[in-house]
């Protein structure tokens, strides 16, 4: 398992932009698949987006399509999620986690695909 760290999150007014980082350490760090996944008070998890190893394939879901971004750097271990033209409902807690594997699941809502997890960000969208 690697061990992961996300950072960037904060509060942004409706509109605005976040980027969020992801920096994995442990052993092979840029082996597999990212995804990130959100969960809002009261909601359940949300997968919102993976990107392959290689960053060949990536994935989005609906609700972010068009305004999230996913990429990696693998010179330092780190996945990023560029996320504009943020609502409230994007207000969450982000979480990014690796898989065992370097292709993205066939259904992103899989979170038992992934077998490490960081400890998640606070975005808050609000005016």
């Amino acid at each position: 398992q690697l061990q992961l760290v996300e950072s960037g999150g904060g509060l942004v007014q409706p509109g605005g932009s976040l980027r969020l980082s992801c920096v994995a350490s442990g052993i092979n760090p840029n082996y597999p698949a990212v995804g990130w996944f959100r969960q809002a008070p009261g909601k359940e998890r949300e997968g919102i987006s993976c990107i392959s190893s290689p960053a060949v394939h990536t994935e989005y879901a609906d609700s972010v399509k068009g305004r999230f971004t996913i990429s990696r750097d693998t010179n330092n271990n780190a996945v990023y999620l560029q996320m504009n033209n943020l609502k409230s409902d994007d207000t969450a807690v982000y979480y990014c986690a690796a898989s065992k594997w370097r292709l993205c699941p066939t259904d992103l809502q899989s979170s038992t695909y992934f077998n490490s997890w960081g400890p998640g960000t606070q975005v808050t969208v609000s005016s």
